[in-house]
């Protein structure tokens, strides 16, 4: 059956296919450790899961408008000028079935064939999908682990063209777990100021931050403002990812468009999810504390542990809540007489027989490396490091 072209330059999600292949595995009873996937294991708070049952006993399950109930959208205003010192109106958000569809919803309303869109590798691997899918083309600018993974100011300006519209930043960043420092989002700053592009920051970790403190472009360039597009969410700091509760906020002209698209694809995200976003972003923080704490305890047993490893080093992420292992130590060495070339096949040899389940780097623009989440428990993230030190212990 024929389908669409667009469908052949984008690939599935490696991240979603290694998940639920280790949890297929899971339900057939086999001890597999996942640290794959990009979800917290912590409970959703009681009162946001409060709110959604208020909401169901009160029949609030009608349809409600695309952009989002009133009140959820002045609480996002209020939220976006108390943690980032950015006013917007509620004309100008939108509220989405998570942050991801927001990001989707961005490209189809801005992008055309031939525009292009700068994106910062090692990168989240649904930003060039989503760009492709738009008719678009993502322009890979690389970044170096012994720079904190934040980009060139020079490499920005080399890649930007008459035909960038957009440049993506993500701080604290998936995979890498980086926050980009005053400085670097100057740089990126300085780098784009004189070209008419659009800056959307994916802010979906920014709860999630163990160091110093987080900046955004914003806080450094205030004047780029006017065409700043901010994308978070409720996944991460709220424990709420099947809830699919995500906004975006940025000049109205993008909003309106951004709109239209879900007019006519999903219209309005969830009205229960809504009440409960709501409630989420009104309550009390000390459960996105207590989350922050174990998250950091978690991430220096995991990335110590890493680190002690022969052929593996880690950089200690200072945000997220994902270690990116550099493996490239590892190859040359064999396993069952076959030499180690990629984290691909070294990512496939852990599950299979040391049932272990990581991301390869490959997909997020950085081969050389493995994604470990470390948001299970410590046991099980000590039960990891065995086996990857039964990994590295059979290889020859």
């Amino acid at each position: 059956m024929k389908l669409a072209r667009r469908l052949q330059a984008i690939k599935p999600s490696p991240t979603l296919a290694l998940n639920s292949r280790a949890k297929a595995l899971a339900a057939q009873g086999v001890d597999v450790v996942v640290l794959a996937a990009g979800e917290p294991d912590f409970d959703t708070p009681d009162y946001v899961k409060q709110a959604a049952v208020d909401a169901l006993r009160a029949g609030f399950t009608k349809y409600t408008p695309t952009v989002g109930i009133p009140e959820l959208r002045e609480a996002i205003c209020r939220k976006l000028e108390k943690d980032n010192g950015l006013r917007f109106t509620p004309e100008q958000v939108l509220v989405t079935a998570g942050g991801k569809q927001a990001l989707y919803n961005f490209c189809q309303a801005v992008l055309d064939e031939g525009d292009e869109v700068i994106v910062f590798a090692p990168f989240w691997v649904s930003y060039p999908d989503m760009v492709r899918l738009a008719g678009a083309t993502p322009v890979i600018v690389n970044t170096r682990e012994e720079d904190g993974f934040a980009p060139d100011p020079d490499a920005i300006r080399r890649a930007l063209t008459p035909r960038t519209r957009a440049v993506i930043i993500n701080s604290p960043g998936n995979p890498t777990g980086a926050v980009y420092s005053r400085a670097a989002l100057q740089g990126i700053a300085d780098a784009v100021r004189g070209h008419d592009c659009l800056i959307v920051t994916d802010d979906i970790y920014e709860k999630l931050l163990y160091t110093g403190e987080r900046l955004g472009i914003s806080d450094v360039a205030p004047d780029l403002v006017p065409r700043l597009v901010v994308v978070n969410g409720m996944s991460k700091a709220y424990s709420m990812t099947g809830w699919r509760m995500g906004y975006a906020a940025g000049p109205r002209p993008v909003i309106n468009g951004m709109q239209l698209v879900q007019d006519q694809s999903t219209s309005n995200a969830s009205s229960i999810a809504q009440k409960a976003a709501l409630a989420a972003l009104n309550g009390p923080t000390d459960t996105i504390a207590t989350m922050v704490v174990e998250y950091r305890a978690r991430r220096d047993l995991f990335v110590n542990g890493l680190n002690a490893l022969d052929g593996i080093r880690c950089r200690m992420p200072e945000g997220a809540f994902y270690a990116f292992a550099d493996v490239r130590g590892l190859y040359g060495r064999s396993y069952k007489g076959k030499a180690i070339t990629g984290s691909m096949q070294l990512s496939e040899i852990l599950l299979d027989d040391f049932r272990v389940a990581g991301v390869p780097g490959d997909p997020f623009g950085a081969e050389g490396y493995i994604r470990f989440s470390f948001v299970t428990s410590r046991e099980v993230l000590g039960k990891g490091l065995g086996r990857l030190n039964d990994l590295v212990q059979a290889l020859r």
